[in-house]
Formats: C-alpha cells, structure tokens, sequence
C-alpha cells in the first residue's frame, strides 16, 4: 500500500502507531504537535516531516488523528476543512465514530489498537489488536489495509462494543497499575524492595493465558479466610481498607 499517511498528534499512541507504520515500511509523510518540540521529536524518531501548523502539512491519503479527547472535536474540524477528500481516522476508545462525520469528515473512521502506550517506552503493536470501524464497507476495508500495517490482529468493532472495550480495558490495565502503586507504597513504608513482587505480577498475569481470571483466582478472600482479611484489614489507612474490602467482597461473591 502506497498512501500518504499524515499523523495528526505526538503523544502516545501516534507515536506507538508512528513506530509500528515505520516498521512495517510505510513510515508516516509527517507528523503535527500543538507544540513544534513534540512534532520535531516524532519527526525526528521516524524520519518524517514535522510541524505546528495544520495548514502546513503535506498532502495525504490517510489522516491519523490521535490527540487528547476533549481536543478531538475541533482538531478534527480542521483536518477535515484541510484534508476533504483523505480518509480520516481517530484512535480514541470511549469516542464514537460519528464524531468525524459530525466535524465534517466525508471519509472517515476509527483505528484503535488496544494497548497501553507510552512514547517515552515504544513498544511494537504488531501483535496487539487493533480494532477498526468505517463509515462504510469501502472505506471499512481500507481502514482493515491500513490496520494491517500496524498489527497483525485486525478485529472490526462498532462505536457501542469499543465502548465496552475501553471500560473493560480501564479494569484489566489501568486499574491493576493503581494496585501495584499501592502495594509499591506498602513495601516501601515497611523497607521491603518492591521488586520482589515482581515474579508475582508476572506469574499472575501468565496464569490469565492459560485459564479463565476467575480459575486462576487466589488469596485469602477466595479461600474466604475472616480472620487474615480483618487482619489485613487492620494494618491498613480508612482508604486503602475501603478498597481491601470492595475488592475482596467482589472475589467472595464470585467464589460462592
């Protein structure tokens, strides 16, 4: 696939998307930041023209725009008067399609590889799933072509099921990484190095592939142990015990 594909966004996921395009040897013409330090450093990473003008950037067949949600609408109005007749997409999980049409897209759709980014630690999203939607079957089996190039997992999901997908994301991902930070805290109070979780962290994410979360359950509120729970319970602040107890409630009702 030849097209010109123009990054609209430096953050993130333009940049784990910018990697992966590069990769796969169709490294995007150029990148646009709201600010010419972060265009320039995306620019720079995969060899690709950079600006801090909408207006500056070169023509393009496919327009990727990844920029914070509450900045989406207005971004997208201007890249649809600039590009009219590019195929427009965004990556946001939570937004609905139909936000492009509504900024006054004519092509347009959305290209979300479900993974958690950072671009000051790229990973390659080659095996991540991507989820695509069109405005239409053409322009759905060009976004699939585009996708292809980011990941080789490329699943159709409409505006409501990628809704889902962010809030199950948000438990499976974001949730879990504020638990560590607690347990990370925990041990550090006590002068106990957090490392030492870590083959726990990695054990308990490894038994997810093997069988279902729920088999691969354990701890005393599975075995419904009272005693070391109250315990546990004890030795906590008012928050963290509130969040002891929401959570082992949850893993009790589950295991009845």
């Amino acid at each position: 696939m030849n097209d010109r594909i123009v990054l609209v966004g430096a953050g993130n996921m333009a940049t784990a998307i910018a990697y992966s395009l590069k990769e796969s040897g169709n490294a995007p013409v150029a990148a646009w930041s709201r600010t010419l330090e972060s265009a320039a450093l995306l620019g720079g990473r995969v060899g690709c023209s950079f600006t801090d003008d909408l207006a500056l950037l070169p023509s393009a067949d496919v327009v990727i725009i990844s920029v914070a949600d509450n900045a989406l609408k207005d971004v997208a109005a201007a890249v649809a008067r600039l590009f009219p007749d590019a195929l427009l997409l965004h990556t946001a999980g939570s937004i609905s399609m139909d936000a492009l049409r509504g900024a006054g897209a004519v092509h347009y759709g959305v290209l979300y590889p479900m993974q958690t980014v950072n671009k000051n630690c790229v990973t390659s999203l080659e095996d991540v799933t991507t989820f695509i939607e069109g405005c239409n079957d053409v322009v759905t089996a060009q976004i699939e072509k585009v996708a292809a190039m980011v990941s080789k997992k490329v699943v159709y999901a409409t505006s409501e099921q990628r809704k889902s997908l962010h809030v199950a994301a948000v438990f499976a991902c974001n949730f879990p990484n504020a638990v560590y930070n607690m347990a990370y805290e925990l041990m550090q109070r006590n002068g106990l190095p957090f490392d030492a979780m870590l083959p726990l962290i990695d054990e308990a994410a490894r038994k997810v592939h093997r069988m279902s979360p729920l088999e691969a359950q354990t701890g005393p509120a599975r075995r419904g142990d009272e005693n070391v729970m109250n315990a546990h319970k004890s030795m906590l602040d008012e928050e963290l015990a509130n969040i002891y107890e929401t959570l082992s409630n949850y893993i009790m009702k589950r295991n009845k």
